[in-house]
Parts: structure tokens; C-alpha cells; sequence
């Protein structure tokens, strides 16, 4: 299982952490990453309320790159497989669209034929990597967490792009990966909600108010960690949250785990190998929870 690897700008700048659990955890799985060294940001569906087509654009580059490598591609960032996925459906569906972006990309010579699948991590641990490989994969079962899912709106909708009619299990992933890996899922009604990141900028208020709801909601209904598929809303949720708290007097204190550091618990690696020492919210808790030095 080869793929080219779209890591997104936040696992990399903001939250080195997330990039370097997945680096941890997909050799143990038999994945095979290409990372793509000159794909540029997908616009994070924030350049594409200004101009859509230079966002179709940059993501056109990143598809093409990945067609001649004959490679699909795997990102584990919810909005970025959310705006990739969105961008080539308008690429794949709407006629003469295609053609009007290539004329663009023909000054780098490139040309996209539309043939590149875009896949996040989740979706490749169900799908190609498979549920008997995934559980034998896990040495450390997370017996006794209980951890609330967090999609967030990327991987959610809308369902046409993102392949639901196809695969309809995609709804439920992120459940199915943390069930497979021991830890039992406590359900909140906040967990296919925007995490307020996007409103970061011109509203302030508006998001620590949002990332105070969501955990507070979540550890109110049992959870002892919030685990998120989306470098975005990990960035907001955890290095916000005790902003948030201040701002909602309240107390929260919940851990947010990525995907990836949440299998590679499972999996018996460490907390240093992780990256669990940089979230901001002290994960601590998980680990005495789970027994782990």
C-alpha cells in the first residue's frame, strides 16, 4: 500500500506533534508514504469563499502531482481531504470546468485527467489497511477510555464529494477506529459540529465559545479524551481550550488526541514517541488511565 502523502500545513508547523505520530505509526501498518514535498495549502475552504477557482487551482497542482506519480493520496487532516475532495468533484462533474483549470496548469506542464483519489487516514485503516490487520496492530488495548469522536465539518459533508454513496461506512469511522482499538466511544451531539476555528480570526468570542461547548458537552457526557481526525480543530480545541474555559467560566481540562497518537497508544508506543508532552492540554490523564509510564 503505497501513497503519496498530503500531511497539510498545521501537522507540520502548528502542531508538529500530529505529523510525527503518523510518521510512528504507518510502518507498523505496511503503508508505504511518498510525502509530497511541493503540494502547496488547499485553501482551508477560507480562500475558496474569496476566489474559488485559485483554490480549485492549487488543489488541481496537488491531484496532477499525485496522477503522474501514479500514486493516490492520503492526508490526515479532515479539511484538507474535505477541500481536496470538494475541488475535485467540481473538477470531475462539472463539464469544461477541467479544461479551463489545465489551461493554468499548463504553464508548470502539468495536466490532470481527474484520476487521483484523495483518502484520509481513517478511511485507509477501513478500507485498504483492513479491521483483522488494525487489531492485530494493537498491543496496548484502550480498555476502559472512554473517548468522544470529533469529525468536525469536513469529513461529514458533503456526502457526494467525500464518496458516502460509495462508502457508507465512512460515516461512522472514526467509531469504528477507536471501537477496533479497545476504547469505548461515548456519543455527543457536537461531534459532526465546526469546531469555531474558521470564525478564529473575526470572531473570537464566537469560537472560544464553540470549543468550550463542544468539551464541556463531551466531558459532561462521560469522555476522558476528545479524539479529533483534523489538525485544524486539534489546533483549535487543544491549544485554545484553556482560553476558552477562561472566557466560559468554566473548568475543562480535556484531552485531545490526533487519530494517529491515539493508535500509536494502542499500538504500546510511548508518550515521547507521540508527541503526547506538546498538546497543551496535559495528557497526562490518558496515560494514567491506560498505565503508561
Amino acid at each position: 500500500m503505497k501513497y503519496a502523502f498530503f500531511p497539510g500545513c498545521v501537522s507540520k508547523g502548528g502542531c508538529p506533534e500530529l505529523y510525527q505520530s503518523v510518521k510512528q505509526v504507518y510502518p507498523r501498518l505496511g503503508i508505504e508514504l511518498e510525502e509530497m514535498t511541493t503540494a502547496s495549502c488547499t485553501g482551508a475552504g477560507v480562500l475558496q469563499e474569496k476566489d474559488l477557482r485559485l483554490g480549485d487551482v492549487l488543489n488541481a497542482h496537488t491531484l496532477a502531482v499525485a496522477e503522474q506519480q501514479g500514486l493516490p493520496i492520503m492526508t490526515i487532516c479532515s479539511t484538507c481531504q474535505g477541500v481536496m475532495s470538494q475541488a475535485n468533484h467540481r473538477l470531475t462533474t462539472e463539464p469544461g470546468y477541467l479544461d479551463n483549470i489545465n489551461r493554468v496548469l499548463a504553464e508548470e506542464g502539468l495536466t490532470y485527467h481527474g484520476t487521483t483519489t484523495v483518502k484520509h487516514f481513517i478511511w485507509i485503516l477501513l478500507e485498504d489497511v483492513g479491521e483483522q490487520k488494525l487489531r492485530e496492530s494493537v498491543k496496548r488495548p484502550l480498555t476502559g477510555l472512554r473517548a468522544a469522536p470529533f469529525y468536525g465539518c469536513y469529513l461529514q459533508r458533503p456526502t457526494a464529494a467525500l464518496g458516502f454513496d460509495e462508502q457508507p461506512a465512512r460515516a461512522q469511522s472514526l467509531e469504528t477506529v477507536m471501537a477496533l482499538l479497545g476504547a469505548e466511544v461515548v456519543d455527543f451531539p457536537g461531534k459532526t459540529r465546526c469546531c469555531g476555528m474558521p470564525l478564529l480570526t473575526i470572531n473570537e468570542p464566537g469560537s472560544l465559545k464553540m470549543i468550550a461547548h463542544h468539551t464541556a458537552d463531551a466531558k459532561e457526557h462521560g469522555a476522558d479524551v476528545m479524539v479529533t481526525p483534523c489538525p485544524l480543530c486539534h489546533l483549535n480545541l487543544d491549544g485554545l481550550q484553556a482560553k476558552a474555559a477562561k472566557y466560559d467560566q468554566t473548568e475543562i481540562d480535556l484531552p485531545i488526541l490526533h487519530v494517529p497518537q491515539l493508535l500509536g497508544l494502542a499500538m504500546g508506543l510511548g508518550p515521547r514517541q507521540l508527541g503526547l508532552k506538546r498538546n497543551l492540554v496535559s495528557t497526562q490523564s490518558v496515560l494514567e488511565k491506560l498505565d503508561v509510564a
